[in-house]
């Protein structure tokens, strides 16, 4: 297994029975081919995937093509885009603000930005950061009216900030309410709005906060934000967009690669699957495997249930189904683990990423893939199931 602190300065531990299992595991099992037949049998150009224990990479593979249809493999080096996976960075800042006394999780959008947003409503004002980071608030999923103004012309006319703002003068007047039954709707807006708390008490727009305080420390080099592809290069695993009459489209740079930049705390960032593991070897860890970023205490709050979520029939990619939701995390039971896991999945609707934490066995998985939908989200399930059996030890099952 190859130790990945040397990357972003990761300590820890001499490697337990966990890792060893590991070993032995990764020495029987070819993660390459098995990653290479699945993204075959599911039409996918691209898909990586990368095992960690204990702060050392188990397994790690890239596979397949940077655009459908041509000859451009991919490597583990490969920049691939996360989506909503972006949001446990966002939580993670908000984290950091708590830890030095800037925010607290019961700040409300009205501490924060009521004096430079007067008019907005009294029940947007009353929602909390812990609330927006949890989906709880009672800000609403994407609708067409949300939708339109993440879309408005305007997008091209002012820095990102200054976009968030003159979404938030928008929306302001709208009244929430937290829907009936369970608190939980999965909203990309109250991920900007919490974006925007950041911006605010830290005087640095979100965007740098992410380099600054994210990527430089874990020694992400290839970590960026929007499409992962270089404009006029294919240097990346490109993004693809199923068309209308199912054909497939490569989404090579530029606006319509990605979501507008005013969504940015709500998911674009992107990486390689090598880089991922850094994230995932960190969370898995509870913080100990990796830079000091926040008090353990902060991120176990993080990563606890904050919400419990409805049974969603045929959720979207990207968004969860069922479970619990932690502040930018999920907690699901799945059928072939033997406790409730930490996870979530992010999709701009031309990529797909997953990630599974077992913080009681410091084990982490992601998969990344650059096509969306059905078959994607069925591959990064299969790859999640498969490499957690492997890799989790012989109680992994129950």
């Amino acid at each position: 297994m190859t130790r990945i602190g040397s990357r972003a300065r990761l300590t820890g531990a001499l490697v337990g029975l966990a890792a060893l299992l590991a070993a032995g595991a990764a020495a029987a099992f070819d993660l390459e081919t098995w990653l290479d037949d699945l993204r075959d049998t599911r039409g996918l150009p691209a898909l990586a995937a990368g095992v960690v224990i204990d702060g050392q990479i188990a397994a790690v593979a890239a596979v397949g093509t940077r655009v459908a249809g041509r000859d451009i493999p991919v490597t583990p080096d490969d920049r691939f885009h996360l989506g909503s996976n972006t949001k446990s960075m966002t939580a993670t800042l908000a984290g950091m603000m708590v830890d030095e006394g800037l925010l607290a999780w019961d700040s409300t959008l009205g501490d924060i930005l009521g004096a430079a947003h007067p008019a907005m409503s009294e029940t947007l004002a009353a929602a909390t950061l812990e609330q927006l980071l949890s989906h709880s608030s009672g800000v609403p999923s994407d609708n067409p009216e949300i939708l339109d103004l993440y879309f408005d012309d305007i997008a091209f006319d002012d820095n990102p900030h200054a976009l968030r703002v003159w979404l938030l003068d928008q929306w302001q007047h709208h009244e929430i309410a937290v829907p009936e039954g369970s608190p939980f709707q999965y909203s990309n807006l109250g991920y900007i709005l919490a974006g925007m708390m950041i911006e605010t008490v830290s005087g640095v727009p979100w965007e740098q906060m992410m380099h600054d305080r994210i990527f430089r420390p874990f020694g992400m080099t290839t970590a960026g934000l929007g499409a992962q592809g270089t404009n006029g290069l294919i240097d990346a695993a490109v993004g693809h967009r199923i068309t209308e009459d199912g054909s497939i489209a490569p989404m090579f740079w530029g606006n319509g690669a990605d979501i507008p930049t005013v969504m940015g705390p709500a998911g674009n960032a992107h990486m390689s699957v090598q880089d991922y593991l850094l994230w995932a070897a960190w969370n898995a860890s509870g913080g100990s495997d990796g830079p000091a970023l926040l008090a353990p205490e902060t991120l176990a709050y993080i990563q606890s249930a904050h919400v419990e979520t409805p049974v969603r029939e045929n959720p979207p990619p990207g968004t969860p189904g069922t479970g619990s939701y932690g502040l930018g995390w999920g907690l699901v039971q799945f059928d072939w683990a033997d406790h409730p896991l930490l996870t979530h999945n992010g999709s701009n609707g031309m990529n797909l990423a997953r990630i599974l934490l077992d913080t009681d066995r410091g084990l982490g998985i992601v998969v990344l893939t650059n096509f969306p939908g059905p078959d994607a989200d069925a591959a990064a399930g299969a790859v999640l199931e498969r490499l957690y059996l492997e890799f989790a030890g012989p109680q992994a099952t129950r």
